[in-house]
């Protein structure tokens, strides 16, 4: 007998309002032990997610695909980029799937997480939109230019921004540049680091901010026909994946996920729901 599919979204703002919303939902905590509140024994996985298209596309893997290779999903969905790893590594999560292998390798850097980074699945083409100009040849002298504030994704929003013309980058700083190492701005454009979950919200205050494309798409944007300049999907290193605690690589679960996400079904979801928003990276 198949077992049944199980689907199951939590939003949630905090780590302690995971485990809240858990002990609710879930019967863990007071009632439970330690054993009976892990599912590492059960054919259920419980992955952490950005909502938007992470959490879309792993409910479409729940919803038509899981039951057949006996995999249930409890996914559980996070608003920032720092609490699915502060879970991952406290064993509220047995996964998360919502980061590239350039902001991993940063978390990894400064928190010494011991994680393993799975195949990439997706890109969301990082894209720079404005409510103030129609193109970048439009952006004012002194105009302000949001950006996000994480390592990995600053740097990645000023090499779009080099490529687009509007700046020159010191010869060399790839995907590591910053601020410093802006060579040329010859609009003596004002930058304005942010959270990424804020970007899109800057567009009011901003001549242009550079946004990533999950947080576009969640507020109604179309990177593939609103942004003024968007990444390529070719030989783009900052493909999304799925990321395990080191050692949890070849769990059952884990692996019929993968198998699954790398289908071809998955693929054509992708292409057909986003329309060139997400690219599928396999």
């Amino acid at each position: 007998m198949k077992p049944e599919r199980s689907f199951l979204i939590m939003r949630r703002r905090s780590l302690a309002a995971v485990l809240a919303a858990a002990t609710l939902v879930l019967g863990l905590g007071a009632c439970g032990s330690d054993d009976e509140s892990s599912s590492s024994s059960s054919d259920t996985l419980k992955i952490g997610v950005s909502p938007v298209p992470h959490g879309e596309i792993l409910k479409y893997v729940s919803d038509n695909l899981a039951a057949a290779e006996g995999l249930k999903l409890e996914i559980v969905e996070f608003d920032d980029y720092i609490q699915p790893n502060i879970a991952l590594q406290e064993k509220q999560l047995d996964a998360n799937y919502f980061q590239h292998i350039p902001y991993l390798e940063e978390e990894v850097a400064s928190k010494g997480y011991k994680f393993t980074a799975l195949k990439p699945v997706h890109i969301e083409p990082l894209g720079v939109y404005s409510k103030k100009v129609k193109s970048l040849t439009e952006v004012p002298d002194g105009g302000v230019v949001a950006i996000p504030n994480d390592p990995s994704n600053s740097g990645r929003a000023l090499n779009l921004l080099a490529k687009s013309g509007l700046i020159t980058l010191k010869d060399g700083v790839g995907v590591k540049a910053t601020e410093k190492d802006i060579a040329t701005n010859p609009k003596n454009l004002e930058f304005k680091a942010l959270d990424a979950a804020q970007l899109p919200r800057s567009l009011e205050d901003t001549a242009i901010s550079v946004i990533n494309g999950n947080y576009a798409i969640e507020t109604g944007l179309k990177p593939a026909t609103d942004s003024l300049a968007l990444e390529s999907g070719d030989d783009n290193p900052y493909a999304n994946l799925v990321v395990v605690r080191t050692g949890e690589e070849n769990d059952a679960r884990v692996a019929k996920l993968e198998k699954l996400l790398h289908s071809e079904d998955v693929k054509k979801f992708i292409t057909d729901k986003y329309q060139g928003s997400v690219l599928a990276a396999f």
